[in-house]
């Protein structure tokens, strides 16, 4: 476990897009987290502002680290609805913050808001996560296969 897992209460991202952004984990316990990014060239609209799919990114990260923090392991969620809304535009650093509101057997309900880095609030989201084995995708079905049955052979997708 790296030190970031363990600030993070276990959480990491495991994300290829996310780290591409340079969105930083700095906690994700107790269904809540806080996530961090610090804005690039890349990341701004043709205004010099955030880009809203960055915004989004970040919020939609931030609620389902902290929904994840409350899962058991080997389960990750994904994304079944969020809504955002917009406050202002984005500068500097940004800061997102998610909580938990409610979680069911298979559900997750949560909120967060991003702020820049002056603490001018930029952004909230409301959004549901549904809890799911986290399954392998791609070339990793067949090593899931041999693991959990040796007799198991590909199906055609899973070339």
């Amino acid at each position: 476990m790296s030190s970031s897992e363990s600030s993070a209460g276990g959480v990491s991202i495991e994300s290829p897009f996310i780290d591409a952004l340079g969105v930083e984990l700095v906690k994700a316990k107790d269904g809540e987290s806080e996530v961090r990014m610090p804005l690039r060239d890349e990341h701004m609209n043709t205004w010099g502002i955030a880009h809203g799919g960055v915004t989004m990114t970040l919020l939609d990260s931030a609620l389902a680290l902290a929904a994840r923090s409350i899962a058991g392991d080997g389960i990750g969620v994904v994304t079944v609805e969020m809504k955002v809304n917009f406050m202002q535009p984005g500068r500097g650093e940004l800061r997102g913050l998610g909580r938990v509101l409610h979680r069911s057997t298979t559900m997750a309900y949560c909120e967060g808001e991003i702020r820049d880095s002056e603490g001018h609030f930029v952004a909230k989201a409301l959004g549901t996560f549904k809890y799911m084995k986290r399954l392998a995708v791609g070339r990793d079905i067949v090593k899931q296969k041999m693991r959990s049955d040796p007799k198991a052979t590909p199906g055609p997708s899973d070339a």
